[in-house]
């Protein structure tokens, strides 16, 4: 068992905190009547991606192997990595697909594009519709960001440099799953605290995931558990990466934008890594 003091615990925590606030940074953009320009925000996603994929590959999946190394030896050790890696991967495939497509916000991240600002009436006559897809915009977010609440926490207590690079890369992932949950809310009602508090409550999930997820794994915290844990973290990341952040980059913007922010991403990671080894 591997026991953490309360000034290792706080730091994680607070990171987790602030990632998961970002949704609410992203109904604030969307009071402003949305992002005209979104070549940056296409960048920051294609950045959240390059550091996401390049710290599941080069770090995490590798603390995953290692683990399990110490206990099975390298060959097996390095296997059973990998398949916490998939199986990480197939978790979030499954979270994904029992979210309908209509409420699931990575496949309607453009929401914004599907409204006519112009048309007054048609918004009048959806206000329910829009105000349902809202919520359950929020609570499919909701349930996104509990695993992603417990990546970013254990990254940050095993490594703080590491935790601040995907606490980073989740909070810019956060802001357009914030627009898109208080864009219709407060298209409905024309109520921004209330556009507000639903998307900030999707965004708490994150840490509340953190605790839910150390407390269950605290008391049992070893070799073979930091293995799972570690692998299983690496694959949620590179599954949200290719499937949520990449698509949601070319949304914004275009391929040029995307590769870019990517390229950016890995470069920045790959340097923080090595300085925090001096």
């Amino acid at each position: 068992m591997q026991s953490f003091t309360m000034t290792e615990i706080l730091p994680a925590f607070l990171l987790t905190l602030f990632a998961g606030l970002a949704t609410a940074f992203g109904a604030i953009i969307a009071f402003w009547g949305g992002s005209k320009n979104t070549k940056v925000l296409s960048i920051g996603l294609g950045f959240s991606a390059g550091v996401m994929i390049y710290v599941s590959f080069v770090e995490i999946l590798v603390k995953s192997q290692d683990a399990f190394t110490l206990k099975y030896g390298e060959i097996l050790g390095e296997s059973l990595g990998l398949v916490s890696f998939f199986i990480g991967i197939a978790l979030s495939f499954i979270i994904d697909q029992a979210i309908p497509d209509d409420i699931n916000p990575h496949h309607s991240l453009d929401v914004e594009n599907s409204i006519d600002h112009n048309d007054i009436q048609s918004i009048q006559k959806h206000r329910k519709s829009l105000s349902r897809m809202g919520i359950f915009t929020a609570i499919a977010i909701a349930l996104h960001n509990f695993p992603e609440g417990f990546a970013t926490f254990i990254s940050a207590l095993d490594n703080m440099t590491t935790g601040i690079a995907i606490a980073t890369a989740i909070a810019i992932h956060n802001i357009p799953e914030g627009l898109a949950v208080a864009l219709p809310v407060y298209h409905a009602t024309g109520n921004r605290k209330k556009a507000f508090l639903y998307a900030l409550g999707s965004g708490l999930a994150e840490p509340i995931g953190a605790i839910i997820g150390f407390l269950i794994l605290a008391p049992i915290m070893g070799d073979l558990t930091l293995g799972i844990t570690f692998g299983v973290i690496a694959g949620i990341m590179v599954y949200i990466s290719f499937d949520e952040l990449l698509p949601a980059a070319r949304l914004y913007g275009n391929d040029h934008t995307t590769i870019f922010g990517l390229v950016i991403g890995m470069i920045l990671m790959s340097v923080s890594l090595i300085l925090f080894k001096l």
